[in-house]
């Protein structure tokens, strides 16, 4: 089985051999962990969201920037396509450990939770684990996790600390902003998770998400970057489903439309909840728009609807 940590790691040596080019900056901790800054302090940018997207992903799938349009005013975009969904989604790219050490605190993805089995849950459903000697990780953090952060990691994931690579960016940078458009594939295998569907079904995934413009603190791009999946993200799944009545059922409860606070810009309703995830409608986290085709049955279905008004509100885009 592929090993991805391992692919990590050749990205993490590209992203040291191009680092002024990449427009990041790396540092060698005290006890040897590499911690690359993709926007903390250093600039970084699209190269380096790239950089940060394939490392999610542990570069099994195909990323590519491209153009959507708003309402006629073209903003980027990023395409991915993979043929390992499973893996390169739910075991790499996953956002799913949150790591809060003293004051430090960020959301950890990519790789290295294979190693540690962030969480535990979801790789006995998909039925990975990987086996590697180096953790590979991204964190979304306004921070440089420091030697206390790599010795909880390092513990976690069963390596030695210098056996330690993070990537970091916030989500008020570029590459911060990028990485987390380049989610929408995954975003709607996890919705598809949440409500009980077999992921283990889905055969490929490709999808389309605008990429947001900093529009404040990490808080507000919080809102902007999550919009981009929620009001104009579009996938496109092959699944080999054999109950196609189930299927369709999933198909569409699955579009962010179905939310209770679907409406909004993000931002706005998170402030709404005095900015407690845990009073926001988990639903809205997903696609605005799912199509998926079934090798069972070979039909193909399709459920949601793109909304750029509201894109274009949670950006705050002036026409002049």
């Amino acid at each position: 089985m592929v090993s991805v940590n391992e692919k990590g790691l050749y990205i993490i040596d590209e992203m040291l051999d191009w680092e002024e080019e990449l427009k990041v900056e790396s540092q060698e901790l005290e006890n040897g962990a590499i911690v690359i800054d993709c926007g903390v302090n250093a600039e970084g940018g699209y190269d380096a969201g790239m950089y940060l997207s394939r490392l999610c992903l542990a570069d099994l799938a195909d990323i590519n920037y491209t153009k959507f349009d708003l309402n006629g005013i073209p903003v980027p975009a990023i395409q991915v396509a993979t043929d390992l969904p499973t893996i390169a989604c739910m075991a790499s790219q996953y956002a799913g450990w949150r790591i809060s050490v003293g004051k430090y605190f960020g959301m950890g993805s990519g790789p290295a939770r294979s190693l540690g089995l962030k969480p535990k849950e979801l790789y006995e459903e998909i039925d990975y684990k990987d086996d590697f000697s180096a953790a590979v990780l991204v964190m979304e953090s306004n921070k440089i996790p420091n030697e206390e952060v790599v010795e909880y990691i390092a513990k976690h994931c069963s390596v030695d600390p210098e056996n330690v690579f993070i990537a970091v960016a916030p989500t008020a940078s570029i590459a911060g902003s990028v990485q987390i458009s380049a989610r929408v594939v995954e975003t709607g295998i996890h919705k598809l998770e949440s409500i009980g569907f077999d992921i283990n079904s889905i055969k490929s995934g490709f999808g389309v998400a605008p990429i947001a413009p900093i529009v404040g603190d990490d808080t507000k791009c919080m809102g902007s970057t999550n919009d981009c999946v929620i009001y104009c993200g579009e996938t496109y799944y092959t699944v080999e489903y054999e109950d196609t009545e189930k299927l369709k059922d999933f198909v569409q409860k699955t579009p962010s439309v179905t939310s209770k606070d679907y409406g909004k810009p993000f931002y706005t309703t998170f402030k709404e909840a005095d900015f407690d995830f845990f009073k926001v409608d988990a639903g809205m986290f997903a696609p605005a728009k799912i199509t998926v085709n079934d090798l069972a049955s070979q039909k193909t279905f399709t459920s949601g609807k793109i909304n750029p008004d509201i894109l274009l509100e949670s950006f705050g885009i002036e026409s002049l």
